[in-house]
């Protein structure tokens, strides 16, 4: 080939789109996933499973042509920045924060690196994106949360005989920056209701521990890694104030709560998988909008409600998606 030719084809090759010129799905590519909950917890061990299948489907698999690398923070927010300082060292081509703690850890030390999240709420105002629709920077996802969705639990709560005339809502002002949008909800929601919502911050044993000596109402748990990492406790003291609660998330109704209404997380983590597909073939993260939840489950736990002595509505017991007998 004559120099004029070789040059006509350096002009062709530059001219490519980048999508082309990228690595195609056969070459290594490396994947740094964040998540709040332990490695060795059973939901994050599902989440993993989910994940890896859910990749797969997409052409990418681990050992393969992915390389994932698992960091889990176990509810420690000091542990999951360091975790984050970690995956960035290792310069990933991509990465996946689950839960709120995450997505604000990575995007603190990179603005170049693409961040898919999963699991978050109100991504706008905790600044993580410009809006839903143009996320514009490194950062896109798929929310846990829409605005009804709190008017609900408090809903579910009233819908129990004996009836329910007060209900203390249980949360972490230091893990949960979000929840004063989720209380303006249920406190206008509880005017219509006729109940009285009171804030009940926890923040460590002792305080989740005092719950056990309110007996006066009803819980609602909002959705906090703080609240999922010590279900445990929480799950122990409210039994023993013998009160009626429901959860954001159905692993506390598996493990003993009433009720819970909640996102598919799963589905989530396999909506993630897409975008990470697309940004991995050369889409751009701020390209691809945020969305919010389009699955909720309604799962109801009868042992619980027998042993409360309480007795859960036909119409509410009718829509669940699963009941435990």
């Amino acid at each position: 080939m004559n120099r004029r030719g070789c040059l006509a084809l350096l002009g062709m090759i530059v001219a490519l789109p980048a999508p082309i010129l990228g690595q195609p799905p056969h070459a290594t590519r490396r994947l740094g996933v964040l998540s709040v909950t332990a490695a060795d917890d059973a939901i994050g061990q599902a989440r993993s499973t989910i994940l890896v299948e859910a990749l797969a489907s997409q052409g990418w698999k681990e050992r393969d042509n992915l390389k994932i690398d698992w960091r889990s923070g176990g509810g420690d927010r000091a542990r999951i920045a360091q975790l984050a300082d970690e995956l960035i060292a290792l310069k990933p081509d991509i990465l996946l924060a689950i839960g709120t703690p995450s997505v604000e850890e990575l995007r603190r030390r990179t603005t170049t690196i693409p961040i898919v999240f999963a699991v978050v709420t109100d991504p706008v105002s905790q600044g993580f994106v410009e809006n839903l629709a143009h996320p514009g920077g490194n950062v896109t996802g798929f929310t846990d949360y829409d605005g009804p969705l709190a008017g609900k639990w408090l809903e579910m709560l009233t819908q129990i005989a004996p009836p329910v005339r007060r209900v203390l809502v249980v949360y972490n002002p230091a893990t949960a920056p979000f929840a004063p949008l989720m209380l303006r909800t249920i406190e206008d929601a509880a005017r219509t209701l006729r109940v009285v919502v009171e804030p009940a911050p926890v923040h460590d044993a002792a305080s989740i521990a005092a719950l056990a000596s309110r007996k006066d109402g009803a819980i609602l748990v909002l959705p906090d890694f703080f609240t999922m990492a010590n279900r445990g406790q929480l799950l122990s003291a409210i039994a023993q104030a013998r009160v009626p609660a429901v959860f954001w998330s159905r692993t506390f109704v598996d493990e003993g709560g009433l009720m819970s209404y909640s996102t598919d997380s799963a589905e989530q983590l396999r909506r993630a998988a897409g975008y990470i597909d697309r940004i991995l073939r050369g889409a751009q993260a701020a390209d691809l909008p945020v969305q919010n939840p389009t699955k909720f489950e309604l799962t109801i736990n009868l042992r619980t409600a027998k042993a409360l002595g309480v007795t859960l509505s036909a119409g509410l017991l009718a829509i669940a998606n699963d009941v435990i007998e």
